[in-house]
């Protein structure tokens, strides 16, 4: 069996014969030390630039910090893994000690992609979801995405607080753990993604600013504090290593990179992927997905797969729900026309004024961007766990309409995301969880409350406290519901669809009604796919589009020349 490890120039390494190297920036020390267990404290060297060093013997699974020149402890910034929490002594891993099964996965085309959100927590860690993949492979998805595993201060968070990048969270378990789910996961054909933040720190247990001040921006707020200054060379490579770190030694398929806009120096996700793409391994197949809140198309025509589509998103939403507040404002007028706008060029929004934003022009122009350029999802962790009560589609949209978006979602050539227990219809809440204390607890307590004082049907009273338990145990599901019609749907997709993704193109849609959409790709090899879908409550006009009906999701949803209320319907015309 083969083992996996990503030499990297800081953090602990080890060197054999039971020593490590330890290296650390810290441009605003003039003096380091390391601590090992609870010995005396041994000063590294000063190798200019910021950077200490020191080698010394210290075997694998030590506990270990750095002690600044105040006195203060610190954990490792590039810890592998953490004694306890963020505030305690890191470890050294020796990340050759896991052996790998399938060392030989390749993994899979983006083409036959079919994404599953999930949180590791909520499963009982990384056991816990491994235990769910066979389900999730015999239902037809094909890869898992997790929501952030790095470790963030206490038990409970979403993980887009974490502040140690290189270090799975203890409450999930340990790295060992983590790469067996992955390897489990590729024995079963899974491919595994991975959500990384590198647009902010979160709020408690992040020392860089201690030692590392030029880590961050003063003059670029972000909502999350201080921009991260990508300008300086140590702080590029921090985060290029940390992504090659979970593609090359944990063996990761793909990241998702989280809310990309928010980091001032564009130029780093170009650097960051050509690297990526000349340091895996030739033949094997890793994907880079981006979100990006200003639909920027630039990226997908580089090195980046695709990125989700909040626009398809949320016009999807206002159709299903009726719902206009906040950001959905945006997509109340004339939604079907966006939404075909979604289906035919990607973005609804590719330079239009955004009313939501005031006015400000949001996107660009994506019309020659491939239609697998583009994730489509109608719920995911943000879409749910960002409304106040963290409420699902199942709750809040109709029965019929909602298995039409699904049909829709699940059969168009975008790369469709599933957000766990979405596939049961579930109507378990996913709520806003932390876990913190004192005054950062009841500044996040309030900072939810203010976030919806601009949605009309939200008075700011009884929002679940983030940091309460019962808001966490609340989110766990329940393992039951029936997920007969995701799996219809996604074998279809896997005959019908992804073998002729290769190629597929746009040949236009239009709107049929107020709720009411035809679109029509030309997939690989010729053949003609058209999407009729109407959410609304009554029958549309429409003509045959020609070829073999397909599908329809309600028994007689086509016929004498409509498309019924609440139904999808798909053609499929062969080339002759």
């Amino acid at each position: 069996m083969t083992a996996f490890a990503r030499s990297m120039p800081f953090g602990a390494a080890l060197l054999g014969d039971g020593r490590t190297r330890f290296r650390l920036w810290a441009p605003q020390q003039k003096e380091i030390a390391v601590v090992v267990e609870d010995g005396a404290a041994q000063p590294m060297v000063d190798r200019s630039d910021g950077w200490f060093e020191l080698e010394t013997r210290c075997p694998a699974g030590a506990r270990y910090r750095y002690r600044l020149g105040s006195g203060q402890d610190v954990p490792d910034p590039a810890s592998r893994a953490q004694e306890s929490d963020v505030h305690g002594p890191s470890l050294v891993v020796d990340p050759s000690a896991y052996r790998w099964r399938h060392a030989d996965w390749q993994g899979r085309p983006w083409t036959e992609t079919v994404l599953y959100e999930l949180h590791a927590g909520l499963y009982g860690g990384f056991a816990g979801v491994q235990d769910e993949l066979p389900r999730l492979a015999a239902l037809g998805v094909t890869a898992v995405e997790l929501m952030p595993i790095n470790d963030f201060s206490g038990r409970r968070n979403w993980g887009y607080d974490g502040v140690l990048p290189f270090a799975p969270d203890r409450a999930y378990g340990t790295p060992g753990e983590l790469k067996a789910l992955v390897d489990r996961a590729h024995e079963r054909r899974l491919m595994m993604f991975l959500d990384v933040v590198y647009n902010h720190f979160g709020p408690d247990g992040n020392y860089l600013g201690l030692y590392a001040p030029q880590f961050f921006r003063a003059d670029v707020p972000t909502p999350w504090g201080s921009a991260i200054d990508f300008r300086q060379p140590p702080v590029r490579r921090f985060f290029i290593e940390n992504a090659l770190y979970w593609l090359m030694e944990y063996r990761f398929d793909g990241l998702r990179f989280d809310a990309v806009h928010a980091i001032v120096d564009q130029d780093f996700l170009g650097e960051m992927a050509a690297e990526i793409r000349r340091t895996v391994e030739p033949g094997r197949h890793v994907h880079l997905v981006l979100e990006h809140d200003g639909n920027e198309a630039s990226h997908l025509r580089q090195d980046y797969d695709a990125q989700w589509n909040d626009d398809a998103h949320h016009v999807l939403h206002v159709m299903l729900t009726g719902e206009g507040d906040g950001y959905h404002r945006d997509y109340v007028d004339r939604p079907a026309q966006k939404l075909a706008r979604c289906l035919s060029e990607g973005f609804a929004y590719q330079g239009e004024p955004s009313t939501y934003r005031k006015g400000k022009p949001r996107g660009t122009p994506c019309t020659d961007l491939s239609p697998t350029a583009f994730v489509l999802f109608l719920q995911n962790h943000d879409q749910v766990g960002n409304r106040p009560f963290g409420d699902r589609l199942t709750t809040l949209a109709d029965p019929e309409a909602l298995r039409a978006a699904i049909a829709l979602q699940l059969l168009s050539p975008n790369i469709p995301l599933l957000f766990m227990g979405e596939d049961r219809f579930a109507r378990t809440p996913f709520q806003f969880f932390t876990d913190y204390h004192g005054g950062l607890a009841d500044a996040v307590r309030e900072g939810r409350k203010r976030e919806f004082a601009s949605f009309t049907r939200f008075d700011g009273k009884d929002i679940p406290d983030p940091n309460a338990l019962e808001t966490f145990e609340r989110c766990r599901l329940d393992g039951k519901g029936d997920d007969s019609f995701y799996r219809d749907m996604l074998r279809r997709r896997h005959e019908l669809i992804v073998p002729r993704l290769d190629g597929a193109r746009s040949l236009g849609a239009s709107g049929l009604g107020p709720s009411a959409v035809l679109a029509r790709w030309r997939l690989g090899g010729g053949a003609v796919l058209a999407i009729a879908t109407n959410l609304g409550d009554a029958a549309v006009a429409l003509e045959p589009p020609g070829g073999q009906l397909v599908l329809e999701t309600r028994p007689g949803a086509f016929a004498r020349g409509e498309i019924g209320a609440r139904a999808t319907v798909v053609f499929v015309q062969e080339t002759t």
